[in-house]
């Protein structure tokens, strides 16, 4: 397998980076979905620092794969594909990009209105990107809550899709992904 990608399937990686954000970011989704229902505990403090934590190491990695893409070649779409249906996956990778750097960004402002520092695995602790406000801090938890549903339903339109084209369209489009 070729680390680097052709014009015909995605590097390895360019899959690694994909499948190692894929997860941290569904861990992160049921994550906060289950950590916001928890009354105020210990507990509940661990969960959200842990959270932060990997919402920090999305972001660079996010980083690390944006630079990655712009380095690379990216695979072409197969031509019988409708335009409809390039234009759809074309956007939809704007829109991840765009929910990868939204969402950690979000939540470090939200940390950072709430007063609470955001650290990396204990390694070193973000500077604040705006102070501490209760009005921010509120706005910023819907933004934060909003997107993450956003992300929500554009993983399942990007797995409807890449499962579309295997078992329906039978073409090689989710193969280019897999090892």
């Amino acid at each position: 397998m070729q680390l680097k990608n052709t014009q015909n399937r995605f590097g390895a990686i360019a899959m690694l980076l994909h499948w190692i954000m894929a997860l941290i970011m569904i861990g992160m989704i049921i994550l906060g979905l289950y950590m916001v229902t928890l009354p105020i505990s210990l507990h509940k403090l661990k969960y959200y620092g842990w959270h932060k934590e990997w919402g920090v190491l999305i972001l660079m990695l996010a980083t690390v794969r944006l630079a990655w893409r712009f380095s690379n070649t990216v695979p072409s779409l197969p031509p019988q594909m409708p335009k409809w249906e390039q234009l759809a996956a074309h956007g939809m990778h704007y829109v991840f990009y765009g929910f990868m750097f939204a969402l950690p960004i979000t939540g470090w402002m939200l940390s950072s209105a709430a007063g609470l520092p955001v650290s990396f695995f204990g390694l070193f602790t973000l500077p604040d990107l705006i102070a501490a406000s209760e009005s921010s801090r509120l706005l910023l938890t819907q933004i934060h809550k909003w997107l993450a549903y956003g992300l929500i339903a554009a993983i399942c339109g990007h797995v409807g899709a890449a499962l579309q084209h295997h078992f329906f369209n039978k073409d090689d489009i989710l193969r280019r992904m897999l090892p």
